[in-house]
């Protein structure tokens, strides 16, 4: 079967975004203290192995985030990779409300401000290498300078505008 490929110039966004949503993705929560507020934001643009020498991992966040610029000036942040148990919590996360973001949610803060989210999978401590711009993006890369793993814990990933679990 051949595929029908559709040039890009006036393709409907919907299009794009459906097309986008077919590549499953991890998903991560970027979060740290911005005095003695919690602030994150969670993304699926995640990406790790950027680098091994020296350690980068890699995202990219909106240019219209209202929450990027706190979390861009701040010397640290945690890098939770959700799993199975964070299922619940994950549009609470991204709530427009940012007030409600970390009702009842398990937190870790380090000491150089980096907030990690309990039961995670794994977690990185981070702090920004460097940033780019890319369209409607801006992606930023992080030196990764600490990190845990918890093989018991399975991720979540995002496929098709949903949440779900990898297969056994």
């Amino acid at each position: 079967m051949t595929a029908n490929v559709t040039p890009t110039t006036g393709m409907d966004s919907t299009e794009l975004r459906k097309a986008f949503g077919a590549f499953p993705t991890g998903v991560v929560a970027l979060a740290g203290m911005s005095g003695p507020e919690p602030t994150v934001i969670v993304a699926s643009s995640f990406a790790v192995g950027v680098s091994q020498e020296p350690p980068l991992v890699m995202f990219a966040v909106q240019q219209s985030s209202t929450t990027w610029p706190i979390l861009r000036d701040l010397p640290s942040l945690g890098v939770s990779v959700l799993g199975e148990s964070h299922t619940e919590i994950i549009r609470q996360l991204s709530a427009k409300d940012k007030t409600q973001r970390f009702a009842g949610v398990g937190t870790t803060v380090l000491p150089s401000g980096a907030l990690l989210l309990d039961d995670a999978p794994v977690h990185f401590e981070c702090a920004i290498e460097s940033s780019h711009t890319a369209g409607d993006h801006e992606i930023v890369v992080l030196r990764v300078t600490g990190l845990a793993n918890d093989h018991s814990k399975q991720p979540i990933v995002f496929h098709r505008s949903a949440f779900a679990r990898l297969g056994a």
